[in-house]
């Protein structure tokens, strides 16, 4: 895994140099202090995930003694790895959005205003200690850990290219492959776009799961409330300092988990919504 980024870093730099210099009609481009805030959370992740990938890997190795069937042999156990692994990230992804402790972990990732290649490289600093469990179906499914370290990797190249304005529809690929279309309302903070479209490769697991939106209007990046500051650690850590605000405000036990551990925007006097209670106010005006 580690070799296919390393390999894939130079590449990732130079597609986001060239991207800088496009000029495209509604794009918001580049912004010197978003760039320099992506970089660095991307250099972070990457310090984490290195220091945790042993236990990790170890992890995955442990698990693997209790493999149901031997599934590391062969072409063939690609056809079934590559979207074994996807519908991992699709849990792992969807539960990151509807948890509000994971969502602390993963919000940085939604944190830009701006929509481009370097959007992508903004990744959390601490989902390599959140995620790994949602894998673990992998290798006691009986796939060899290397293979599913090498899947993973697939999965993280192929999503560097979600992340751009200048790439419009692709047509009958929209159905089946996870595009930038999709990926950018995601990304949105439009009402009807929020917890939409979790894929890493394919789009399919939303359709079957019902969390696929279509890119209609035109996408508002960020969040609900935005961020005000381009500083790495409070683009890190924001949320989970709110989170042991809001708990040690809570009057209860089951206010303190819900603090927690529902759904982001919920609030105990209903002063704050969550996606879904948007939504549905969307829908019934």
């Amino acid at each position: 895994m580690s070799v296919i980024i390393a390999y894939s870093v130079p590449v990732f730099l130079a597609l986001m140099v060239g991207e800088m210099f496009l000029r495209r009609a509604g794009a918001r481009g580049y912004e010197r202090r978003d760039t320099l805030a992506s970089l660095a959370m991307g250099v972070g992740n990457v310090v984490v995930a290195a220091l945790l990938k042993v236990v990790t890997f170890a992890f995955t190795v442990w698990l693997s003694r209790f493999a149901l069937f031997d599934l590391s042999h062969g072409w063939w156990i690609w056809l079934l790895l590559v979207p074994a692994e996807d519908l991992c990230y699709y849990a792992f992804h969807r539960a990151h959005h509807e948890v509000r402790l994971l969502w602390a972990a993963h919000v940085n990732h939604h944190s830009s205003r701006h929509f481009n290649l370097s959007t992508a490289l903004r990744q959390s600093w601490t989902t390599p200690i959140t995620g790994p469990i949602f894998w673990a179906p992998l290798p006691l499914l009986g796939f060899a850990p290397l293979h599913i370290l090498t899947a993973q990797a697939v999965s993280l190249v192929y999503q560097f290219w979600l992340h751009t304005e200048h790439i419009g529809r692709l047509g009958p690929l929209e159905w089946v492959f996870n595009t930038p279309s999709h990926h950018r309302v995601h990304h949105g903070r439009n009402v009807e776009y929020l917890d939409r479209n979790y894929a890493g490769i394919f789009i399919v697991w939303d359709r079957l799961f019902g969390t696929f939106e279509p890119e209609r209007a035109p996408v508002d990046y960020g969040l609900t409330r935005n961020l005000s500051t381009f500083n790495p650690l409070r683009v890190a850590f924001h949320e989970f300092r709110a989170i042991a605000r809001d708990v040690v405000r809570a009057r209860s036990l089951k206010g303190r988990l819900a603090a927690a551990l529902a759904p982001p925007g919920w609030s105990a006097d209903g002063s704050t919504r969550t996606a879904r209670q948007l939504q549905r106010e969307l829908g019934g005006s």
